[in-house]
């Protein structure tokens, strides 16, 4: 099982970004995907997961209304639209398979600072 994440970079508060994560290694289609992430000195934040193939959704009360996740099972991909970032969502960001096995991705570092 592989997870690799993309789209990680450094911006200023009330900007955008687009995470994507494309999965190999196992059905994806029929995994629940999650996004978590992690600051210095914090414990694992889940920030959004979507199911395998019905839409539904879940979000943290932190990104509600700011983030959406989404998902292209033709592409294996699961994506983290994040709009209106601010500093305190500066974390490493990573994709995960939650259907078991489970899986992590390596991550992609977002930095929002002006």
């Amino acid at each position: 099982v592989q997870l690799q994440a993309s789209g990680g970079g450094l911006v200023q508060p009330g900007e955008s970004l687009r995470l994507s994560c494309v999965g190999s290694g196992f059905t994806f289609s029929r995994s629940w995907m999650d996004w978590a992430r992690q600051a210095p000195g914090k414990d694992v934040e889940r920030v959004a997961a979507i199911s395998p193939t019905d839409g539904r959704t879940d979000y943290a009360d932190s990104v509600k209304g700011r983030f959406t996740i989404s998902r292209d099972n033709a592409k294996n991909t699961v994506y983290l639209q994040m709009n209106s970032l601010n500093a305190d969502d500066t974390a490493v960001y990573y994709c995960r398979k939650l259907s078991l096995p489970t899986a992590k991705g390596q991550g992609t570092q977002v930095t929002v600072s002006s």
